[in-house]
């Protein structure tokens, strides 16, 4: 029974959506491709990505840290 309602709201959205047509689509994408092209936009998704990289890689280092600590306190079984 809860499936009806999203459903419902889908087929609405598809609806709609049709209605704007593809013309609507490619100004929607290419103003995409223009702010994704933009280099302010590119050097702030290159400095996202090398935060992200360096936190990745500080807590799998802290992970591997806490394993190795915890493995060497457990008593053998």
């Amino acid at each position: 029974m809860r499936k009806i309602p999203l459903l419902a709201a889908a087929a609405a959205g598809y609806v709609l959506g049709t209605k704007a047509g593809r013309e609507r689509y490619e100004q929607i994408a290419a103003g995409a491709r223009r702010v994704a092209g933009n280099p302010r936009v590119q050097d702030a998704t290159a400095r996202a990505q090398e935060t992200v990289k360096d936190a990745v890689t500080t807590a799998a280092s802290s992970a591997a840290d806490k394993a190795r600590r915890q493995a060497s306190i457990q008593p053998a079984p």
